[in-house]
């Protein structure tokens, strides 16, 4: 007998006239909005413009839900090509039925198109990325609960999940694991992990997505032993283990061999001085001692950005890196002060030589790279 059980809704589609909201789609799209936010703050900390985040997510969603779907439909072919399936099934994805792992390739092909059209690096945003991402993926679980699907063993555990009649892969059996709240609070370790590590130990490009995804296959691997809804095996285990398993170690292997520069955070004074954000001030007035995003706006006390001086090194924006024309013991910025605070950190002082004024890093420029203009909208 079972005293206790976590109840599974009684539907999981509204109507709002002839327009059916289902909660399957509403969960995704919020943890699509929750991971555009996330990382177009940690995109701003890095000193690059925060809208590239929604920029980049406009390629990498479409992208990540073909790929979902194409792998479920390839992984678990028998409810489309098996006897009893049907083909036009593939399309409803409204009904459930989206791979994680065909989401991230999906996804990371879409960005990797995206930054490249921008002229961002990929590594330095699938960093600022990360957390946002597990985020939004343990958001996207629940929408697991609502379609009552996914569950694990039979079980009489106190938050076993009940399962109505016509969603049970036993009829004799109304409760079981409740493998999406097992990954929910998984996901939300992990990514509690990944911010506590970037504040603590900033690593290098790629390292901290290397991260994320190493941690969340290994909560994936006893996830899915728990498992009980048709999938295809390999040497008597679920395809879904193999794959977390060896893009685990895949995702370790990258992350111990991996050496790349950091990428700091930039101050809020630095933000404000690369335009990232502004100074509240009369409409149409521009605050005093606030840099115009054009870089030509005087500093405070009558110095010009043009005059031959260059605060920051060419193509990055980011602290810690300088590598156009940069010579250490330098001039840079205001002179005499030993360079920006970027540079002094970095242990660099940048100058930049022929380069002058201030570049203003933005869309369409990446650590690294020369800022290219934007492309065409």
């Amino acid at each position: 007998m079972v005293f206790a059980a976590i109840p599974s809704p009684s539907r999981g589609v509204v109507h709002l006239g002839p327009v059916p909201l289902r909660a399957y789609a509403l969960m995704i799209i919020l943890g699509i909005v929750v991971a555009v936010v996330v990382t177009g703050r940690r995109l701003r900390a890095r000193g690059l413009d925060p809208e590239i985040a929604g920029e980049i997510a406009f390629w990498a969603v479409p992208f990540g839900i073909l790929g979902a779907r194409i792998y479920h439909v390839l992984s678990t072919p028998d409810p489309y090509f098996g006897h009893d399936g049907n083909l036009g099934d593939v399309v409803k994805i409204w009904n459930g039925g989206l791979g994680i792992w065909g989401a991230i390739a999906g996804g990371a092909l879409g960005a990797w198109i995206a930054a490249r059209r921008l002229g961002v690096s990929l590594a330095l945003f699938a960093d600022a990325a990360a957390p946002g991402i597990i985020l939004a993926q343990a958001i996207g679980r629940w929408g697991n609960w609502f379609n009552q699907e996914l569950y694990g063993r039979a079980t009489d555990l106190p938050w076993a999940v009940r399962i109505d009649a016509a969603h049970r892969i036993d009829p004799t059996v109304a409760t079981y694991q409740p493998t999406f709240l097992y990954e929910f609070l998984w996901n939300l370790v992990v990514a509690g992990i990944l911010l506590f590590v970037d504040r603590r130990h900033r690593l290098g490009r790629g390292r901290l997505f290397a991260l994320y995804v190493a941690l969340y296959t290994f909560g994936r691997l006893w996830i899915e032993m728990l498992r009980i809804d048709t999938a295809d095996r390999i040497l008597g285990l679920r395809v879904n283990i193999w794959t977390s398993a060896l893009v685990c170690v895949a995702a370790i292997v990258a992350f111990a061999l991996t050496r790349r520069p950091v990428d700091l955070d930039v101050s809020p004074e630095e933000q404000r001085e690369l335009g990232l954000v502004r100074e509240r001030g009369r409409r149409g007035v521009e605050p005093e001692g606030v840099a115009s995003t054009d870089g030509t706006a005087p500093r405070p006390g009558g110095e010009s950005e043009t005059g031959g001086e260059s605060g920051r090194s060419s193509g990055t924006g980011l602290r810690g890196e300088s590598e156009t024309g940069s010579e250490p013991g330098g001039e840079s910025g205001g002179g005499g002060g030993g360079g920006t605070r970027v540079e002094r950190e970095a242990g660099v002082g940048a100058d930049v030589g022929a380069q002058t004024g201030r570049v203003t890093p933005g869309r369409g420029e990446s650590a690294g790279h020369a800022p290219v203009e934007a492309p065409p909208r």
